[in-house]
């Protein structure tokens, strides 16, 4: 028993493959889908993402695309990256945010590469997904209110990257933290050993100037 708090959004190859495994998870496990503006955690925590790092942007996009023939996960690159996210993850909020839509959405850009910006093809999107008048409801202000909050609970879940999967408070990031975290759902004990606890507390002894 228990629920899990899912942040993603959809600029990120790696909450593309963390969502897909959440099927993994217990039956007894609610998942709660929370889509978010990356750049909002980056900017709350003062810190870079991957694709604003030269060398990283280019080993992300290469090692995301081994990974996913590795793993047997359709995978294509969209036309540019980064891009800007709010049209998805707006839609998803309009539409409902059912496993099915977020789905939906993950596919078009990483399953199919392709990009929000396209005007037909996200009118496609949106049509397929029950939307009839997007200009209206992508831009209704209790949407836009929902992502705001959701970014917000995010950074006070102490959130800072996506995928993020919370349990209990804790925080598991990434999706090479899956199993972790499902072996969390499993034993939560686990995070309230002498050395978990040690870890999280482990002071610094240095710190880099900005």
């Amino acid at each position: 028993m228990g629920h899990l708090d899912f942040y993603f959004d959809f600029i990120s190859p790696y909450a593309y493959f963390g969502f897909r495994r959440l099927n993994e998870l217990p039956a007894s496990i609610t998942i709660n889908l929370k889509p978010v503006l990356f750049a909002g955690l980056l900017g709350h925590w003062e810190s870079k993402g991957p694709a604003e790092i030269a060398p990283k942007r280019t080993f992300t996009y290469q090692y995301t695309h081994w990974y996913a023939h590795k793993q047997g996960i359709p995978f294509r690159c969209p036309p540019a990256h980064p891009f800007n996210p709010l049209p998805g993850l707006r839609l998803a909020l309009a539409a409902n945010c059912t496993h099915e839509v977020v789905s939906r959405i993950f596919a078009f850009v990483w399953g199919e590469g392709k990009a929000f910006d396209d005007p037909q093809a996200f009118a496609q999107l949106t049509a397929e997904l029950g939307i009839a008048e997007p200009e209206t409801q992508l831009q209704a202000p209790e949407v836009k209110q929902a992502l705001r909050d959701n970014t917000d609970k995010a950074v006070t879940a102490g959130v800072f990257g996506v995928p993020s999967y919370v349990i209990d408070e804790q925080v598991f990031w990434g999706v090479d933290a899956f199993q972790m975290a499902a072996d969390y759902i499993a034993d939560p004990a686990m995070m309230k050993t002498a050395e978990m606890q040690r870890l999280a507390s482990l002071p610094a002894s240095a710190q880099r100037k900005l």
